[in-house]
This record gives C-alpha cells, sequence and structure tokens, in this order.
C-alpha cells in the first residue's frame, strides 16, 4: 500500500447510481455537443443516477464480479466490525515477540460489509436556525452573526440569527440534476472587501460549463453583484458536478470538481475534473503547487461535495465513487477514507474499495454500502468536547430514512479509531456540514431535492450541546 506523508487525509465516499440511465448521460456529454440540452430537463429526476440512487443489497459480501476479498480483507470481512477498531481491520499476531517493534503499522483498509456504524452516544441538541429553504448547498458566515447560503435553485440567501431570509441575487445557472448553484466561500479579508466566491454550472461558449466566480455585497448589504470569473471551463454534467469551495488556512481557494461522467479526466491532472484544485483568490495558478503549471492539488477523485481542514493542517475530503455504470466497470458503493498528500493520486477510476496499485492511495476504511456524502467538517468547537478534532459528514441518504451526520476519529497512526451515526433518519437527507464562528456545527438538509421529502421546505440545523 502506497503513502506519503500524513500531512492531509482525503476522505473519499462512493456512491451508488442507477445504471443506463447515467451511462447514456455520460455518452451524451462526451464531446460537450448536446450538455446543454440534457441539462435543461428542469430539475432532477426521483430516483435518477447520480449522487442519490437506491443502494444495491450486498448481502454482506462485495458486488458480484469484484474480486476484493483478497488476503486482508478477507480476513476483515469475516471479523466483527468492532474487533477492527485500532488494528485496521486485519488480523495481527498476538504472540509475544513475533515480528521486531517497529512501531504503529501503517493503516490497512478496514471494510465494513453491512450499514454504516454504531449509533453515536454523545448527548447532542438539534435547532432549527431557518426554515422554508429550497436546496441550501454551502453556508457562508458574515460580521455580525448573519449566514449567506447558496440554493442549487440559483438565490444567494442573506439570514439572519433568527431565521429572516432575504434574497441577496441570484446567478445565472442552468438548474438540473446535480447540477446548479453550489459552493460558495467568503474571501478571507471580507470585512475589508465584502467578496465571496461561488460555484455554479452554466452555460459558457456555447457549452454547459462549471465555474468560480467572484461576488461582492452592496455596501448597504442588501444585494449582491457578480465581479469576473475566477475558474472556467471545469466539465459539467448533469450529475458529479463537485461543487465544494474553500479558502484553506493558506489563504488559498481550493475547489473540489467531479469527473463529470467521464472517469479518465480524473487522472489526467491537466484536467481541471475529478480534484481538489488549489488556486489563488484570482485564479492563479500557484508556483507551489505539485504540478507546474496545473491547479491540480489531490487527483484521481470522482465527485467531491465537501472538504475541510483539522487544527495540524490535515485535510479532509467527501468524495463519491462507483454506480455500476458501464464506463465505470460495473462497479457499485465502497465509500472511502483515504489518506494523502498534495500532488496524491486517489486512484478512481483505475482502483476503488481495499484495492491496491502502486503510486495510488488506498483508503482507511469503506463502506460497501453506498451512503452517499454532502460536505464535511471538522469540529473545532468546544460545546462537544467529545468531538473536537474528528471529521463530521452529511449522508445524504436515498429517502428519509439513511441521511445522518457520520462522525469519523483518526487513531494516531491514521487509521480510522471511530465511526459511527448521529440524526439516522429523524431530519431525512443532510448535506452541508460547517462549523460556525460561535462554535456550533450548521448542517442543511436536502429533502427538496427531488429524493427526499421535502414538507415545508429544507432547514438549516445547529448542533451544538444538550
Amino acid at each position: 500500500m502506497f503513502h506519503r506523508p500524513a500531512f492531509l487525509i482525503v476522505l473519499a465516499l462512493a456512491v451508488g447510481c442507477d445504471d443506463d440511465a447515467a451511462e447514456v448521460d455520460a455518452a451524451v456529454f462526451a464531446d460537450g455537443s448536446a450538455a446543454d440540452a440534457a441539462l435543461d430537463v428542469g430539475g432532477d429526476p426521483d430516483g435518477g443516477p447520480g449522487e442519490d440512487a437506491a443502494p444495491v443489497d450486498l448481502g454482506g459480501g462485495v458486488d458480484q464480479g469484484a474480486d476484493l476479498d483478497r488476503g486482508a480483507d478477507a480476513m476483515a470481512d469475516a471479523m466483527p466490525d468492532a474487533m477492527l477498531g485500532d488494528m485496521g481491520g486485519v488480523m495481527v499476531d498476538a504472540t509475544p515477540d513475533a515480528v521486531p517493534d517497529l512501531g504503529p503499522p501503517p493503516p490497512a483498509c478496514q471494510r465494513i460489509a453491512n450499514g454504516y456504524g454504531p449509533a453515536g452516544e454523545v448527548d447532542i441538541d438539534v435547532e432549527v436556525v431557518a426554515r422554508g429553504l429550497d436546496i441550501p448547498w454551502s453556508i457562508g458566515f458574515l460580521p455580525g452573526g448573519d449566514l449567506i447560503v447558496t440554493e442549487r435553485t440559483g438565490a444567494i440567501l442573506r439570514i439572519t440569527p433568527g431565521g429572516e431570509t432575504r434574497t441577496l441575487g441570484r446567478a445565472p445557472i442552468i438548474d438540473s440534476g446535480e447540477g446548479g448553484l453550489l459552493g460558495l466561500a467568503l474571501h478571507p479579508d471580507y470585512a475589508a472587501n465584502r467578496a465571496f466566491y461561488l460555484y455554479y454550472t452554466t452555460r459558457s461558449g456555447g457549452r454547459a460549463v462549471n465555474v468560480v466566480e467572484r461576488w461582492v455585497v452592496s455596501e448597504d448589504g442588501e444585494s449582491a453583484e457578480a465581479d469576473g470569473l475566477v475558474v472556467d471551463g471545469i466539465p459539467a454534467v448533469q450529475y458529479h458536478n463537485g461543487g465544494r469551495l474553500r479558502f484553506g488556512p493558506d489563504g488559498m481557494l481550493y475547489v473540489g470538481t467531479g469527473d463529470a461522467g467521464q472517469p479518465n479526466r480524473s487522472q489526467d491532472t491537466d484536467s481541471p475534473a475529478g480534484k481538489i484544485l488549489r488556486v489563488t483568490a484570482e485564479g492563479e495558478v500557484p508556483a507551489d503547487n505539485p504540478f507546474a503549471g496545473s491547479a491540480t492539488w489531490v487527483y484521481g477523485i470522482r465527485n467531491t461535495q465537501g472538504f475541510d481542514w483539522r487544527e495540524d493542517g490535515v485535510m479532509v475530503v467527501t468524495d463519491h465513487g462507483p454506480s455500476g455504470i458501464g464506463n465505470e466497470g460495473g462497479r457499485r458503493g465502497h465509500d472511502e477514507i483515504s489518506l494523502a498528500a498534495p500532488g496524491d493520486n486517489l486512484g478512481w477510476p483505475d482502483i476503488y474499495a481495499c484495492e491496491e496499485e502502486d503510486g495510488m492511495v488506498t483508503p482507511a476504511m469503506t463502506w460497501a454500502n453506498s451512503m452517499p456524502p454532502g460536505g464535511a467538517a471538522i469540529y473545532t468547537g468546544d460545546e462537544i468536547a467529545e468531538w473536537r478534532g474528528d471529521t463530521l459528514i452529511g449522508v445524504l441518504g436515498f429517502g428519509d430514512d439513511i441521511g445522518h451526520l457520520h462522525r469519523i476519529r483518526f487513531a494516531a497512526n491514521g487509521g480510522v479509531a471511530i465511526s459511527e451515526t448521529y440524526l439516522l433518519g429523524e431530519y431525512g437527507r443532510l448535506r452541508e456540514v460547517v462549523m460556525g464562528p460561535d462554535g456550533g456545527l450548521y448542517v442543511t438538509t436536502s429533502g427538496c431535492d427531488g429524493r427526499g421529502s421535502c414538507g415545508d421546505g429544507d432547514v438549516i440545523l445547529r448542533i451544538g450541546r444538550r
């Protein structure tokens, strides 16, 4: 298994898609000529391919035809999940002095054959901050306490702590499938320049593309306008658009993208698809990026929707994986969590689950049953001391029963020490997860995207201590 120094931790979460429909979409977009037509279908199809198709009953094993239960994986699958823990999912020789003491072993891939993990036991409180929203995708926090929120249907909202909502502007999006208005990130010097960045699906040069654009809020705080493209030409399709934006601790802008239905793009470091990109606030490629002249920071990704940094500089990324369609080799499921460093190759589409390949990163944990993931955040607050430094992931699920908040803790050697669920089925599909300046964890629901229960609209939740 190939590892770089544990500077970054990358969380790659694979999702099950539908079958033939997604394959057709990928073919339509292969040359870009029919991109607009395929995107202009007016909303997500219920149960359609992409991030949220129905899970596959794997019966406690792996997908038929996938040779994954080899060696340590086969032994790990036969063990109860509770026995895996810090052993990294591998059988160990308990005989004293069986091997020299070489320190902690490198983390091994733990494969969870059924379910998502035990229910968490930490006592938490859930407060509804805002109601009546339409697929809230990303949250930022303005000076003074207001939230700025993107809705996938195109609206940029300003929401007070009391839940009062008004619209600052609308992005010129193509609203279809997993495209639309997605990520948002405030400039590190927002208090001085009132600038923020949007990731959205639109038309450019007669084609559908994803772009990153800088916007500026008016002096009175009542409106916002576009102020120039930062990144253009990110491939767009009805599915696998990525979309998460974050400014890193280094002041650089990080952009999560999808493979846009063409898996091999993920291995091309000159393509912006299937990557975590790193650019300056003006969209320039930093000189210290791992590939000269390329915005690629980490590659071999299928469809990322979230990432964050721990206090020690380690990075966490969520990603969607194989969907069972033809150009993905018929593979399904196996959400995963991986260790990576700048320039690392997470392996998509060449490896997935617990497979290994020289020069590619094998995950620390993989789930056979698809989750699929939304955003991710490192818990940095003090309210829930037990979560400090852990990774919290929004899980979308299929319908309303699987969606949950997932907690991951890593052991000192980089393996997974804790994997557990909160709010399972209580609030339906959960997407954005982000820490607020008040120390609370903020989470959005995504029931109005056609794959859950919308009711009176989506909500924003604040997770704190009961």
